[in-house]
């Protein structure tokens, strides 16, 4: 039954908002528009504003989940018209938070004790609410300010019965929409349904947490709050307080003096250095995760929270995507499309010449502008759409880097409108590729594998002395099989050669014995016999 009800309200929402006009002109088989035209809403309700700002409107009605999904749409811009990701991208987590009553229970047993045994002040009024979790304030017993951050109770049976019902439109869009299948909405859902499950388990939280704070210790640029791991549950996590600045709020920032420029500047290095130097970067960096300290504005820091979805890169992909880059800004459009068949981005065999020209076809306009006020993320976005035509493989951690990077990028622009990533990108590639190519990367390479040697150096003489032995056996088994194979063969010759023999005497004995044939042989000339003697020796021979 509810399921049923929940059901009627999605007919409801799809009513009132009139998202049937996502429909018009869509090639759709002759009974789906009949159906479509007949709905009965279409009388009592009429569209108002844009067909994307209605989406968004009618995702928030849905609730948390829906919002959740959207935000995660948001992201695929490979997919969707860029209007509509736009519209999506304004999906905010303001969530009616549930009761402080319900979070100290689910505190008290995830931890197993009171919320007074374990905290001096515990405030029962939450500090922000989402659509998976909530944040209370409070205070440690040695009196270190905290949040304790609760999974909202129930929220896994919804997820999962609005999970089901986005599979079932899903796969109606796919089936019933010409253009369904390109967009893969069920992969879409998919890839939504692990991210969301991912955060329902905060211990994965606190372990990203945890990973960039090491990364960033004693940073100028970034600070990652504290975990407190032995208050930290699947359902419950315990982190340090911060106190900043929300780096949306421009009017605060500068009434306190900060340096937008160096701002804007730090936080693509701080992209940068996360997704090229540690490969681990939080990939959920919208406004609402990111502070500013209040402490020295001349030179800011960059507070994060959040970190429930983060992305990694392998070392290939690494390399590829910094050479795609500054291949990219070098015009060398036969490097980017080289690149993305060498890194199997890209079918083996494709066209490199046609691949070529269409990345030059999307990337020539852009440079019709001046390098600062080009967009990475739009660039890394033409590439992939660009691809997508080629049967380029959809790479996950290739999505989360392209929401970051314009993340980043939007968050950068809005602080410092001249913001150039390219004056600040450039510096930090061309020295990260010279330090993995060149003779430091060598030697750290040596340093890390050296270990390794030396444990394995002890098994040398022995690994050498069986590769050997076992070569020695394998060539005079080789040589066996070739000797078998050579007498087999010198076998048949000797049958076939005694056939052959055999044949011809009685062929000759036949002929020797006809009336009519003697008497031809006998007015033969001696020519004529030596020409059929060599004859029989050649067929003999053979």
């Amino acid at each position: 039954m509810q399921s049923f009800f929940r059901l009627l309200k999605i007919y409801w929402v799809i009513a009132r908002f009139r998202l049937d006009t996502f429909l018009i002109g869509a090639r759709l088989p002759w009974y789906v528009r009949v159906i479509v035209a007949l709905l009965p809403w279409r009388i009592f309700f009429r569209a108002k504003g844009s067909s994307e700002s209605r989406l968004r409107l009618a995702l928030i009605a849905l609730g948390p989940v829906f919002i959740k999904f959207g935000q995660t749409l948001s992201t695929r811009r490979d997919l969707l018209p860029p209007d509509l990701a736009i519209e999506l991208a304004q999906l905010q987590d303001r969530v009616p938070p549930f009761s402080g009553v319900k979070a100290r229970a689910l505190i008290e047993s995830q931890l197993g004790a009171t919320v007074d045994e374990l905290f001096a002040e515990f405030d029962p009024e939450p500090l922000a609410s989402a659509s998976v979790a909530q944040v209370h304030p409070a205070r440690l017993k040695d009196g270190k300010s905290v949040v304790v951050k609760v999974i909202r109770p129930g929220i896994e049976r919804v997820i999962r019965q609005d999970v089901g019902l986005l599979y079932v439109m899903a796969r109606m869009v796919q089936n019933l929409w010409s253009e369904g299948k390109r967009l893969r909405p069920v992969e879409v859902v998919e890839e939504y349904e692990q991210t969301i499950f991912d955060e329902l388990d905060l211990r994965k939280e606190a372990a990203n947490a945890t990973q960039l704070r090491r990364n960033f210790e004693n940073s100028s640029i970034l600070y990652v709050p504290e975990i407190y791991w032995d208050l930290t549950r699947q359902r419950v996590m315990v982190m340090e307080r911060i106190s900043g600045i929300p780096v949306a709020d421009i009017e605060a920032l500068h009434a306190q003096g900060t340096d937008m420029e160096k701002l804007a500047e730090r936080g693509v290095e701080i992209f940068f250095t996360q997704v090229f130097r540690d490969s681990f970067f939080h990939a959920d960096m919208h406004p609402g995760n990111i502070f500013v300290s209040r402490e020295n504005p001349s030179e800011p820091q960059y507070i994060a929270v959040d970190f429930g979805i983060v992305g990694s890169l392998s070392a290939e992909d690494q390399s590829y995507l910094a050479r795609n880059i500054l291949a990219f800004f070098q015009r060398d459009y036969r490097l980017v499309a080289q690149l993305h068949i060498d890194s199997g981005w890209v079918p083996a065999n494709t066209n490199v010449h046609a691949f070529e020209t269409a990345i030059r076809s999307v990337c020539e306009p852009i440079f019709e502008k001046p390098l600062k006020d080009i967009s990475f993320g739009m660039v890394l976005l033409g590439l992939f759409q660009t691809a997508r035509r080629f049967n380029m493989v959809v790479q996950p951690q290739l999505i989360l880097l392209q929401k970051t990077l314009l993340n980043i990028e939007g968050l950068g622009r809005q602080l410092y409108p001249d913001l150039d990533l390219w004056k600040t990108g450039k510096p930090f590639l061309e020295n990260w590729m010279r330090e993995r190519m060149g003779v430091k990367a060598m030697l750290k390479n040596i340093k890390q594998q050296a270990p390794d040697w030396i444990e394995k150096l002890p098994q040398l003489p022995q690994l050498v002395f069986d590769s050997l032995q076992q070569s020695r056996q394998s060539h005079e088994q080789k040589l066996q099989r070739i000797q078998h194979e050579q007498s087999l063969k010198q076998k048949q010759a000797q049958r076939t050669r005694r056939m052959m023999l055999l044949a011809s005497s009685l062929g000759l004995l036949a002929v020797s014995t006809d009336p009519a044939i003697n008497q031809w042989a006998q007015q033969m000339p001696w020519f004529g016999w030596a020409a059929a003697a060599a004859a029989w020796l050649l067929i003999w021979r053979a």
